[in-house]
C-alpha cells in the first residue's frame, strides 16, 4: 500500500512540475509564431487595403486593390490554369504513389533500395529541379524542333512531370506507413472468406489507408496551388500572348508567380494589388484545403 501511495505522490509531483514549467517552454514558441506568422499575416492583410511603395509609406484605398485584382485578366487566367494543374497533379501523384507503395509492401527483393531511390528527388530544391528539367526538356524536345518555352501544352505537362518526379516518392512514404498499419487480422479474414486481391484492396486496404489518403491529398492539393519556384525556373510563365490592348498573358503562369510578377513588376503602384491577390490566394487555398480535409476524414475507418 505504501508503494502505491509513493507512486501516486511521484505522479502528482510530476504533473505539478509540468504545469509549473509549461509556460516557460510554451511562451518562446508562441512568441516565434506571432513574430514569424501572425504579425506579418495581419500586416499583409492591412497593406492589401492600401497603396504603397514601401511598407512604412502607404495610403488607404479600401477595396480598390481587390477590384483591380478581380478585373485583372492575367490573374483570372492564372487561377483557371492553376486549378487545372492542381487537379491533374493531385490525381497522378496520389495514384502513382499509392501503386508504388502497394507493390513495395508486397515483400519484393530490394524494396528498401527502391524506396530510397523514389524518395531522393524530394531532397532536391525546387529551383534546382526546374533548371535540371529545363535542360532535359530542351534536349528531348529540341530534337523535334520544339521547346517547352514556346508551347503552353508542353509547358503544362512539363510542370506535371517535374512535380510527379519530385513528390511521388514523398507521398509513397506516407502510403507505405498507412499500408503497414492495416490490421493483419482483417487481411487474413478477407483471405479466409475467399476475397480476391482486388476485392481485398478496395474493401479492406484502401478504407484503412484513408488517413494516409487524407494527408497526401491535402499536401498534393495545397502544393499544386502554391507552386512557385519550379514554375519560375522551368517556364517563367512563357510563352507570352500579347492582347490587342497591349496587355499580355503568361500562358504557363500560376497564381503564386502571377502575384510575384505583379508585386515586382515595373509598376510599383501595383504592389497593393499584388497584396490583395495574395490575400485572395490564401483564402482560396485555405478554403479548398479545409473542404478536402472535411470530405476525406468522413471516409476514414475507425480501427
Amino acid at each position: 500500500m505504501k508503494k502505491k501511495s509513493g507512486t501516486v505522490r511521484r505522479g502528482s509531483n510530476l504533473s505539478r512540475s509540468i504545469q509549473k514549467w509549461f509556460p516557460v517552454f510554451l511562451l518562446p514558441t508562441m512568441a516565434a509564431f506571432c513574430i514569424g506568422f501572425v504579425w506579418p499575416f495581419l500586416h499583409g492583410m492591412f497593406l492589401s487595403f492600401t497603396s504603397f511603395k514601401t511598407t512604412s509609406k502607404w495610403t488607404w484605398v479600401g477595396l480598390t486593390n481587390y477590384v483591380k485584382a478581380f478585373a485583372d485578366g492575367s490573374f483570372r487566367y492564372s487561377f483557371v490554369y492553376t486549378a487545372g494543374y492542381a487537379v491533374v497533379s493531385l490525381v497522378l501523384i496520389n495514384v502513382l504513389a499509392f501503386i508504388i507503395a502497394y507493390f513495395l509492401t508486397q515483400k519484393i527483393k530490394g524494396a528498401n533500395l527502391f524506396r530510397t531511390v523514389f524518395f531522393m528527388p524530394n531532397l532536391i530544391g525546387g529551383i534546382v529541379l526546374g533548371y535540371i528539367w529545363s535542360m532535359i526538356f530542351d534536349g528531348v524536345l529540341g530534337a523535334y524542333g520544339k521547346s517547352i518555352l514556346t508551347d503552353k501544352t508542353w509547358g503544362f505537362w512539363g510542370l506535371i512531370i517535374l512535380m510527379c518526379w519530385q513528390q511521388i516518392g514523398y507521398m509513397m512514404i506516407i502510403y507505405i506507413a498507412g499500408l503497414q498499419a492495416v490490421p493483419e487480422d482483417m487481411l487474413e479474414a478477407a483471405k479466409i472468406d475467399g476475397a480476391s486481391r482486388t476485392q481485398t484492396l478496395f474493401k479492406v486496404t484502401i478504407p484503412n489507408v484513408m488517413p494516409s489518403i487524407t494527408i497526401c491529398t491535402f499536401l498534393s492539393l495545397t502544393n499544386g496551388f502554391k507552386l512557385f519556384d519550379q514554375n519560375l525556373a522551368l517556364t517563367g510563365g512563357q510563352p507570352f500572348i500579347i492582347n490587342p490592348d497591349g496587355t499580355s498573358v503568361h500562358t504557363t503562369e500560376m497564381l503564386a508567380l502571377n502575384i510575384y510578377n505583379t508585386f515586382y513588376g515595373q509598376n510599383v503602384n501595383a504592389r497593393g494589388t499584388a497584396q490583395a491577390k495574395a490575400v485572395l490566394f490564401f483564402i482560396l487555398v485555405a478554403t479548398l484545403g479545409l473542404m478536402q480535409l472535411g470530405i476525406t476524414r468522413k471516409k476514414e475507418v475507425q480501427q
